[in-house]
């Protein structure tokens, strides 16, 4: 009766299960998954969703691809950033999986493909799966920091490869996609007519310095079509407020061709909210504190992580240049899956297996920077002792 598109099974997995228990019996525990920037600490001004109470907004303009008002404020945005983009190429969406699904039917036809990286959040499959398109895994190397492993991605390519996914810096493992490698993607990808899909919604949350002013920006491409996406949820820490965009890139006449269709696509379903469209301005601006809140945060527990485990020879942390994450290599005492369930019941600690991000080999750990510094100490504390090392905390 119902669509293949949807999984056959439900059921939360074994972790998801050892979770559940947890919270039935009342047995509490250290998140260190969380990655909502609305519970865990940060100040919020009480009054800043006020703009989305404009009078404005009590009236309905149905503008396919966004308010120009509000397109015009996240070019500005952009501006912040050293990026120039025009606000007739930026496309309002209602967030970044949906600038995903838009994007999707933009490019492909049934049972065409899109290549995604590995490692990488496990997103992907539901979002190719519901809109019939297949996903193909392409390498990120490590040597020291993690790059494209080209060789893995010209393999994977096909004739019915429809677009190259990036994700700058990825999650979880960090790593910037440089203004170098997005040449080669170029390359590969403009004399097949593959388009390159850049999530960059964490750009603004650079963990190694520099490492965000350095890496390359999809919106820049004059020579492939590319598209690049941000949101209000990371950019700001307000993802309830339901923004995302899509800053369209490349030769004009693609440029011109892929907007027109997108146009079309959008106006069939309007998803954007009227309130967010005539507020972005103001809670770009606003949420400028939110974001040095969230950075702050972020660099101190990635400093202090990076300065424990260093004295931990059985544990590493990988080198990470951005985002809410961190990635822990530990010794492969056990399987993942026994792991990191034997971390939550006898140690009180959750955290990300590696293998939910299709890391290619054991044993990795995915931690959030978010938690405060304090409960994240302390969980880092307990995954150290798991492994009878020695840790003190700041």
């Amino acid at each position: 009766m119902f669509s293949s598109r949807i999984p056959p099974s439900l059921a939360p997995n074994r972790l998801g299960h050892a979770v559940l228990e947890q919270r039935r019996t009342g047995r509490p525990f250290i998140d260190l998954t969380e990655s909502n920037p609305t519970r865990v600490g940060f100040t919020y001004p009480p009054d800043l969703l006020a703009p989305l109470a404009n009078p404005r907004a009590l009236g309905y303009e149905p503008w396919p691809c966004g308010a120009i008002d509000a397109r015009r404020a996240i070019a500005g945005d952009y501006g912040r950033l050293g990026v120039i983009v025009p606000p007739d190429r930026i496309v309002l969406t209602a967030s970044t999986s949906d600038a995903y699904s838009l994007l999707f039917k933009l490019l492909a036809d049934t049972g065409d493909e899109v290549l995604v990286p590995r490692p990488s959040y496990p997103l992907f499959d539901h979002l190719t799966r519901f809109d019939l398109v297949e996903a193909h895994p392409y390498d990120l190397d490590l040597h020291g920091s993690w790059s494209i492993d080209f060789g893995s991605l010209e393999r994977a390519l096909t004739p019915r490869t429809r677009a190259v996914l990036v994700v700058s810096p990825n999650n979880p493992t960090g790593s910037f996609v440089t203004d170098a490698e997005l040449d080669r993607l170029a390359v590969l990808c403009a004399p097949r007519d593959i388009a390159i899909i850049a999530d960059e919604v964490f750009a603004d949350y650079e963990l190694e310095p520099g490492a965000s002013s350095a890496a390359g920006r999809a919106a820049r491409r004059r020579e492939v079509l590319s598209f690049a996406l941000g949101g209000l949820s990371k950019s700001v820490g307000l993802p309830q407020v339901k923004l995302g965009w899509i800053a369209v890139a490349g030769p004009d006449d693609l440029v011109g061709a892929a907007l027109e269709r997108l146009e079309l696509v959008c106006d069939t379903y309007l998803a954007v909210s009227t309130p967010a469209q005539v507020a972005v301005a103001e809670l770009l601006e606003r949420g400028a504190a939110i974001r040095s809140q969230i950075l702050a945060r972020i660099a101190t527990n990635y400093r202090w992580l990076r300065s424990t485990v260093a004295g931990v020879p059985s544990c590493d942390v990988l080198r990470s240049g951005g985002g809410w994450s961190a990635v822990l290599q530990v010794p492969s005492l056990e399987p993942e899956e026994d792991l990191v369930v034997r971390l939550l019941t006898a140690d009180g600690v959750l955290t990300h297996p590696g293998y939910f991000f299709d890391f290619p080999r054991e044993s990795f750990l995915v931690v959030s920077l978010l938690p405060p510094a304090p409960s994240f100490a302390d969980g880092i504390v307990r995954v150290l002792r798991h492994f009878a090392c020695r840790a003190s905390r700041p």
